[in-house]
């Protein structure tokens, strides 16, 4: 038995977590109401009984208030049921992503020592599904008891390395579900999230369906995660909607010429890495809706937002979060590391988290400018380079469709063309756009770029140079 005690060992040996938050602040409501549309609509008397009867399953598995389970499941009602059926019985859950080969995901059991697993036995669906109708596999795993009270454990997105893993209490998640509430601009009850985020991670998951559930908001998931699929799935109904997603998506609709008429579309929330000037005026040009930001961590949730695009690029602290500016680096109030295992100083430090994200907080409005990853401002001969800006500036161009910037002793690119452009066009542009000081030393094309789970891009160098680069160029200074 790996990590000591087994499933049937009695309660209260291991730190509780309290289930009927469950209940209290997801399942209340009346049974008629529509909460969830996948395949079908789900009302809320039908989400009930569904979770009951994954209750029994996991029960039955051996799962006991205490107790630790990891789910490796595909968007779908599964996940949801079983999600919530694990804390209704007041174990700590452990998402892992489904896009995580099987050798990524053994990794990660490993590290985490769930006592069960639920995986799907069967799936039908597709790479392009936005869920899947699936029957799950429950199974022993010779993992521990929960060894913290914490309800929930995520890996980040390990977009600029190895992944950490993240826990959050109950009662941290139903803060959160709160604080969105008072958010000016979030759907309420009545209204539609059409989520095209994932629920594994922290924006579709709290964002999307614990503060849909909370709010009496009609959570759909498109069928199919296409340009057309996600239109499809806002005219589906005549309630307000709105879109939440990330930058990925946003590129996405805004690459329709012309998107029809939607007029229950009220606008798109976005989180995750920052929005292109450009591809933000083209998505409001086409749909003539608001376009929100929302600045986030899985760590910490919704920090803050801009959601009708009034301060941009600037946002404001959610209530309750406290944002300070530490050496250019923003860090975020919280009394206790969020991290699980052996962990640096420079993450967490007298009750202060440290985003590693560069910005500025306005003494007079409290306004927050995130200016990119804090790694991701290098200095070339004495001169500081934001590489974020030379990203912007290259995927802006027209004969890029994709671009990440890395420094390795020299500013370096990766580019994806766009069809039928040339690489010496790129060389040409960059001279007008771009001081000498902040040109690529060298051009990468390659066929894509590698994302994380969550669609942003992947700046790990080592993983970038297994692209397989299929042509090379310079810039001189």
């Amino acid at each position: 038995m790996i990590g000591g005690r087994g499933l049937n060992e009695p309660d209260g040996a291991f730190p509780q977590i309290e289930p009927e938050w469950v209940d209290e602040v997801l399942l209340a409501g009346a049974s008629g109401e529509v909460c969830l549309q996948l395949a079908r609509p789900v009302t809320r008397g039908d989400l009930r009984r569904l979770v009951a009867a994954r209750h029994r399953v996991l029960a039955e598995a051996g799962l006991r208030r205490g107790g630790s389970v990891a789910l490796c499941l595909v968007p779908s009602l599964a996940f949801v049921t079983n999600l919530l059926a694990a804390w209704q019985i007041g174990a700590q859950a452990a998402l892992l992503d489904y896009r995580l080969t099987a050798y990524e995901v053994d990794n990660a059991l490993k590290r985490l020592l769930p006592q069960v697993v639920v995986t799907a036995a069967t799936s039908v669906g597709g790479p392009l599904r936005g869920f899947a109708e699936i029957t799950e596999e429950v199974a022993g795993y010779p993992g521990r008891p929960a060894a913290t009270a914490h309800a929930v454990i995520q890996l980040s997105s390990g977009s600029t390395g190895p992944s950490k893993v993240i826990a959050r209490e109950a009662a941290n998640l139903v803060e959160e579900v709160r604080r969105y509430t008072m958010i000016d601009g979030v759907p309420g009850g009545g209204e539609r999230i059409v989520c095209l985020a994932s629920m594994v991670h922290v924006l579709g998951l709290v964002g999307g369906l614990l503060y849909s559930l909370h709010a009496g908001v009609n959570l759909t998931i498109p069928a199919r995660m296409t340009a057309d699929g996600i239109l499809s799935a806002v005219a589906a109904s005549s309630q307000p909607t709105t879109l939440l997603g990330v930058p990925f998506h946003i590129e996405l609709l805004a690459s329709v010429r012309q998107p029809p008429r939607l007029p229950q579309l009220t606008g798109m929330t976005t989180g995750g890495e920052l929005v292109r000037p450009d591809v933000y005026a083209s998505f409001t040009d086409r749909y003539s809706v608001r376009l929100g930001t929302m600045y986030g961590m899985t760590e910490v949730g919704v920090i803050a937002t801009d959601l009708f695009g009034k301060n941009r690029p600037a946002v404001l602290p959610a209530p309750g979060i406290t944002v300070r500016e530490e050496h250019g680096e923003l860090h975020i109030a919280m009394p206790a590391s969020p991290y699980l295992g052996a962990q640096r100083p420079d993450s967490w430090s007298d009750g202060w988290l440290h985003t590693k994200d560069a910005g500025t907080v306005d003494p007079q409005t409290g306004l927050v400018t995130v200016l990119g990853r804090r790694d991701s401002q290098v200095s070339v001969g004495g001169l500081k380079v934001d590489l974020t800006e030379v990203e912007h500036t290259l995927a802006a161009l027209p004969e890029v469709a994709a671009a990440v910037v890395v420094y390795d002793q020299a500013i370096e690119a990766y580019l994806v063309l766009a069809d039928g452009a040339e690489l010496t066009a790129v060389d040409r542009e960059i001279v007008t756009r771009l001081a000498a000081y902040k040109r690529p030393r060298r051009l990468h094309v390659v066929s894509q770029l590698p994302r994380t789970a969550t669609g942003k891009l992947v700046r790990d160098q080592a993983l970038l140079r297994g692209t397989d680069p299929t042509e090379e160029g310079s810039t001189q200074p």
